[in-house]
């Protein structure tokens, strides 16, 4: 028996963002169309609570089933910062000031998070995550968007996302989320 492919719609401003989020759901059989949305953002110290705002903000907007991604770069040596200010810092300090930061740091171990979250106008909102380690490194790669130029994942040598190309799914804590949040999607739409 072939399975039918699904749809669920995914919201963001972020093109690069929804392409990864197209392949990932894809080779799971599930097809995603984009809405491309200015989100409501809150100002918080919880990637859940930021994740969860986002989706209530996008299912309101599109009116049926909806996901949203949200993430944060985790750096050690700077507390954490910039965690769930990531876009924000990203937009005005970049990777340069990221580098910039950790200058002099011997300690430039890292973590990148993604939430997924999906909502249907119902009680519940589904979180599921995905996390990678890794390291911050010591310049800008060429290509990728993001951090991803400057992120080096756990078991990649000394190679970025953004030089991984093609491969970073192997690593990708996006597509960690993206994973766990297809099993259920799946699960629960053959129920």
């Amino acid at each position: 028996m072939q399975l039918q492919a699904t749809t669920i719609t995914f919201a963001s401003t972020n093109q690069n963002k929804f392409h990864e989020v197209e392949s990932i759901l894809a080779a799971k059989g599930i097809r995603a169309g984009f809405a491309r949305l200015e989100l409501v953002e809150i100002q918080s110290d919880s990637l859940e609570e930021i994740a969860k705002e986002k989706a209530r903000s996008a299912y309101a907007k599109v009116k049926k089933p909806v996901i949203v991604e949200d993430d944060g770069l985790y750096v050690d040596a700077l507390a954490g910062f910039p965690g769930q200010y990531s876009s924000y810092v990203f937009k005005t300090i970049g990777n340069a000031g990221i580098l910039k930061l950790l200058e002099g740091k011997k300690d430039r171990s890292a973590s990148f998070r993604s939430l997924v979250a999906f909502f249907d106008g119902g009680n519940d909102i589904h979180l599921f995550e995905g996390k990678v380690q890794g390291r911050i490194s010591e310049k800008i790669a060429q290509g990728g968007w993001g951090y991803d130029p400057i992120f080096v994942p756990e078991g990649a040598g000394a190679t970025t996302f953004a030089e991984l190309a093609s491969s970073k799914n192997d690593y990708s804590h996006r597509k960690m989320a993206l994973d766990k949040f297809a099993a259920w999607w799946l699960a629960k739409d053959t129920t």
